[in-house]
């Protein structure tokens, strides 16, 4: 996988045959530097599609405002684990993580996003890729 730069992109969920699980890109938004990283979901009430931190092992909410469906991705963007944290928690690290997707507390489950499947990402306005 190449290195994103903070932005915008889409978020496609593959199913255990390779196939589109979602029927459009989910909206996405790149935090890749370390200060957008940190910034993350903070102060905010919500989000429209999802948020990748790369690189990224563990996350916490710490000073969020809503609970979070957070996906640990490994360096080739197969889901390793999927949690729900209500705010003010510290997710412990995944020993194979390289990525971390955020969304919305119960959005994930609506993707498809599961442990087991991949997901490209698609940086829009960019010419690096995540397939």
């Amino acid at each position: 996988m190449g290195r994103w730069r903070d932005g915008r992109g889409r978020l496609t969920v593959l199913g255990d045959d390779g196939s589109d699980v979602a029927d459009v890109g989910i909206p996405l938004e790149i935090a890749a530097s370390y200060r957008a990283r940190t910034k993350g979901l903070l102060g905010r009430d919500s989000l429209d599609g999802a948020m990748l931190l790369s690189p990224a092992s563990g996350v916490h909410t710490f000073r969020m405002r809503m609970p979070i469906d957070v996906a640990y991705l490994d360096r080739r963007l197969h889901v390793i684990a999927v949690r729900t944290m209500r705010p003010g928690r510290l997710g412990l690290p995944r020993l194979r993580a390289r990525h971390v997707l955020e969304a919305e507390a119960g959005a994930m489950e609506g993707w498809g996003v599961r442990a087991g499947v991949r997901v490209v990402v698609e940086p829009v306005g960019s010419t690096s890729a995540g397939r």
